[in-house]
Formats: structure tokens, sequence, C-alpha cells
């Protein structure tokens, strides 16, 4: 019998720890058709994309930040104020955060893309089986 912590395990796993369905199904010792099921029935592939850009859009957020504090800082310089040591500390402690949340961002794209399978996934070979085959698997069920 499949309880909801399992599933929501699951959905764990695929959704922020990016393992692919067959480590999924391994590491909570079911099939892996039964995963792709849950997959599917809780959309969890839209989840996975909706976290993924979260953190693109962080650094895209940290980015304007960046850009807000140079913006002021260079208006300080260019009508002869003092520069607001506030400012100018704020933006050189972001820089180099700026940069770790990229390499984040590359790293985690990368991983999505070399996650991806290639060919059919076991969710459409199931949908063949039962709307084209006929083929009513007794797979363990939800």
């Amino acid at each position: 019998m499949i309880n909801k912590a399992c599933i929501d395990e699951g959905e764990n796993l695929f959704v922020y720890k990016q393992n692919t369905l067959e480590e999924i199904a391994s590491k909570l010792n079911i099939s892996t058709k039964t995963v792709s099921r849950w997959k599917a029935k809780y959309n969890w592939s839209k989840k996975r994309a909706d976290f993924l850009k979260s953190k693109q859009c962080f650094h895209e957020e940290l980015y304007e930040l960046a850009r807000k504090l140079m913006k002021d800082i260079v208006s300080d310089i260019d009508s002869g104020e003092k520069i607001d040591t506030g400012r100018m500390y704020s933006f050189c402690k972001i820089l180099p955060m700026f940069l770790k949340v990229k390499d984040y961002d590359d790293v985690a794209i990368k991983e999505t893309k070399k996650d991806t399978p290639k060919g059919l996934s076991a969710e459409i070979i199931a949908q063949i089986e039962k709307d084209v085959l006929g083929i009513e698997t007794n797979d363990e069920q939800d």
C-alpha cells in the first residue's frame, strides 16, 4: 500500500532534488510506472519548471538590485555628491554573491538538460498501451 508520505517524497526527489523517475522508483522501492503516473497526476513537471524558474528569477532580481545600486553610486559621483558608504558597501558585497548565484543557475540548468530522457518515456508507453493497444496494466495503484 502506498501512502501520501511516499508520494510527497517522490515529488520532493523529482522537483527539488532533480532525480529521474528511475532513481525515484529505486529509492522508494516502487515501479517506474507508478512514479510516472504520480508525475502526471500531481503535475510534477510544472512544479519542477516553476522551481527552476524561481531560481533564475532570484538571479535576475539580484542583478537588478546591483544595477540600481551601481546607478545610484554613479549618479552621486556625477553630481559631485559624497558617495553613500552603505550603498558602496552593499554593492561590493553583492558582486561576489551575484557570481555564485549565476554559477548555481548554470549548474541547475545543465542538470535539468542532462536529466531529460531521450525517446519515449514510461508515461507515453503506458498511454500507448492503454489507448492504442487496449492493454490495461494492473501495476501498483495510487
